[in-house]
């Protein structure tokens, strides 16, 4: 057996813990452990609808001023705002 070589692969990390300039992949949403309004089914509905499904390329573009919150987000060809709690249900690497 051959050891799989994890250095090369990129950590995970949250889309809302991302700060401007960042740019990743789409792994996958998780809405489970969110403070969000939401119930965590809608949440992510209401992400894939704004485009984020697994395999687009995110790119941070802005920040609100008050808290860093919104934050303006090119989801492959599309830019939208979400807030930051929502955006920690989207896993990027």
């Amino acid at each position: 057996m051959t050891a799989i070589d994890q250095s090369s692969t990129p950590p995970e990390m949250r889309l809302g813990l991302a700060k401007r300039g960042y740019s990743g992949v789409i792994q996958h949403l998780d809405a489970t452990e969110v403070n969000s309004s939401l119930p965590a089914i809608e949440l992510e509905s209401r992400l894939i609808e704004l485009g984020f499904v697994e395999g687009a390329r995110v790119e941070v573009l802005h920040e609100g001023i008050i808290g860093r919150d919104p934050i303006a987000v090119r989801v492959e060809n599309v830019t939208v705002a979400v807030r930051r709690r929502e955006a920690m249900a989207v896993v990027v690497v």
